[in-house]
């Protein structure tokens, strides 16, 4: 929080994307015990606890609500369901008719089933640690439910480019459904929020102005009408050169990277003061200790702690060894105290 507004903080932030998940045994005996990802997703009492599980083993500065980037649309209707192996299922939306479907979120158990589970984490957290709370980015979500689920996204770039009214109109109820939801967990204890645009890189040119940019920035400006104190970081993974924009474009407080984008040239772009989120590769997390506190300390080097979040370029892969989490919190803590 102190980095977010500018402050002088003690120590560098750390927390890890994905950092409640399948690489944790606990993680997976409390999945076993949920039945599906879903039921996991919406039993507050269990996304609380696999919320907390990484605050147990490492020295983090933040736990992040454990949920999933397409709560929005299961909200609104759309029917979604989770295949082992496969991922994400969902109804598709290719038509005026097919939104017609849609309904607001707003007061869906889905929506109530998270704020309970935000409510419960904050009223176990530590004072000290910040809680996050996030969504998909309109984009993201959209290429989901044009496709149906995981996909190359083809079709969804396709529409994209078509411009049609029904696709217009689908980016706008997510975006108003997403301030909603922001804001829901905002009210339930969230101290941060992150919007997350994971395939923000796929969209060239005007594309990205139009469905990733101009969305985020609708969503930024809803929430801070409402919560005004609450910062929010925007990830459009991907971005590359044009993350300038996307930070200027969102007027966020932080903007998270991908692995592939140098800090230096970020902060090069970049007003002297923006945070910047990221971006150690989680390909990484596989090599040996001795590679992955080389590189830690490569990273954390080339930006000063009063404007860096500490994180991954992306979520921590399934097969990660938890140990070396903890050499990467200890590499991070030695330099900084160094």
């Amino acid at each position: 929080m102190d980095v977010l507004a500018g402050r002088k903080s003690e120590r560098r932030p750390i927390w890890f994307m994905r950092q409640a998940g399948r690489y944790l045994p606990e993680y997976r005996k409390v999945r076993e015990q949920a039945g599906s990802f879903l039921d996991l997703c919406y039993a507050p009492e269990l996304a609380a606890d696999v919320t907390l599980q990484p605050l147990r083993r490492y020295d983090l500065d933040a736990a992040i609500i454990f949920a999933d980037i397409l709560v929005v649309p299961h909200a609104m209707g759309n029917g979604l369901s989770f295949v082992e192996g496969e991922g994400p299922k969902l109804e598709t939306v290719r038509s005026s008719f097919d939104l017609a479907r849609l309904k607001p979120g707003l007061n869906s158990t889905q929506f109530e089933s998270v704020a309970q589970s935000v409510a419960r984490v904050r009223r176990d957290l530590d004072a000290s640690i910040s809680l996050i709370g996030f969504c998909g980015a309109p984009w993201t979500v959209a290429s989901y439910m044009v496709e149906g689920g995981s996909s190359n996204r083809e079709l969804a770039r396709r529409v994209a480019y078509e411009g049609e009214d029904w696709f217009k109109e689908l980016i706008a109820r997510l975006v108003e459904n997403s301030i909603d939801y922001l804001c829901l967990q905002i009210e339930a204890g969230a101290d941060v929020v992150q919007i997350f645009d994971s395939w923000a890189g796929e969209l060239p040119g005007a594309l990205l102005s139009e469905y990733c940019i101009a969305p985020l920035r609708e969503i930024v400006a809803g929430v801070r009408a409402r919560f005004p104190g609450v910062p929010i970081i925007v990830f459009a993974k991907g971005a590359g050169y044009r993350h300038g924009e996307v930070y200027a474009g969102t007027a966020c407080q932080a903007i998270g990277v991908e692995a592939e984008c140098s800090l230096e040239f970020l902060q090069s772009i970049l007003p002297a003061d923006a945070v910047i989120q990221g971006n150690l590769d989680p390909v990484l997390l596989l090599c040996s200790e001795e590679i992955v506190r080389r590189e830690t300390l490569k990273l954390v080097s080339t930006i000063p702690r009063k404007r860096h979040i500490f994180n991954l370029g992306h979520g921590i892969k399934q097969q990660t060894n938890p140990d070396i989490l903890t050499t990467i919190i200890e590499t991070i803590r030695g330099f900084d105290r160094g």
